[in-house]
């Protein structure tokens, strides 16, 4: 018996990185999950995985930023488990550069994926989670939330998902729904390695001279975060809401 057994989760970007790894995690713990991305590959090869570990899954295409894709995502995945009890916003992207050479596509491309996206994913699985009063909304926020070079978007979108959730736990509460945000620092993913590379820098050599300046002395890996969102999804945490937990190694 896994703790999440009978529960179905809807996972943005889950088709790689954080996201594949905590579909994944969920799996483990029985949950039943739609693998929402808009790379189907990387979905139907999560789905492949989840089977694998003894749990159903289900593949979506979802543009977060997109109001009607979002909502038929989700109905998509009620239809076919005929509930959904956990959502977690994980979809995102980067397109770091320094304020002055910043443009408004790189804002606007970080602020949809991240914020607006949370917005209406969450948006839409309350009108579902409401009704059945049980629910977890899980967001994934970052260090980078407290300020960052060069991540004067990312670094923003971020902040707003700690309100978003804050006010969520707030509204939701009374309904049996909870709301927390888990912001991880440095965490090896295909993603960190592409900023590495196009930084100039060795992929390798940066986790290691990262690793340096961490309390536990290694990056995270995305199963580390993957490992704390399974909690608040789980009765465990019950009484924990409006939550922002780092997983960075160390105190940020």
């Amino acid at each position: 018996m896994g703790k999440l057994d009978g529960r179905v989760a809807f996972v943005t970007g889950a088709g790689r990185g954080i996201g594949a790894a905590t579909a994944l995690r969920l799996a483990e713990d029985g949950a039943r999950i739609v693998v929402a991305d808009i790379d189907t590959d990387g979905s139907q090869q999560v789905v492949a995985e989840i089977e694998k570990v003894g749990s159903q899954a289900l593949a979506v295409a979802c543009n977060v930023t997109e109001k009607d894709a979002v909502e038929a995502a989700i109905q998509q995945g009620v239809d076919h488990f005929g509930q959904l009890d956990i959502l977690v916003n994980n979809a995102g992207v980067t397109r770091d550069n320094l304020l002055f050479k910043m443009t408004d596509d790189d804002w606007e491309t970080v602020m949809n994926v991240h914020l607006r996206g949370a917005f209406l994913c969450s948006r839409a699985a309350q009108v579902h989670m409401v009704k059945q009063k049980y629910g977890r909304i899980i967001s994934l926020s970052s260090t980078s939330a407290l300020g960052n070079r060069g991540q004067s978007n990312y670094s923003t979108a971020k902040a707003g998902l700690q309100g978003l959730t804050r006010t969520l736990a707030i509204e939701l509460g009374p309904f049996g729904i909870t709301a927390n945000a888990v912001a991880p620092g440095f965490i090896d993913t295909e993603m960190t390695r592409a900023t590495a590379r196009r930084m100039g820098f060795d992929p390798q050599e940066r986790i290691e001279a990262a690793s340096k300046a961490i309390p536990v002395r290694r990056v995270g890996q995305p199963r580390d975060v993957a490992n704390v969102i399974n909690f608040l999804a789980s009765e465990e945490a019950s009484y924990v809401s409006g939550q922002i937990i780092y997983v960075a190694g160390g105190p940020r």
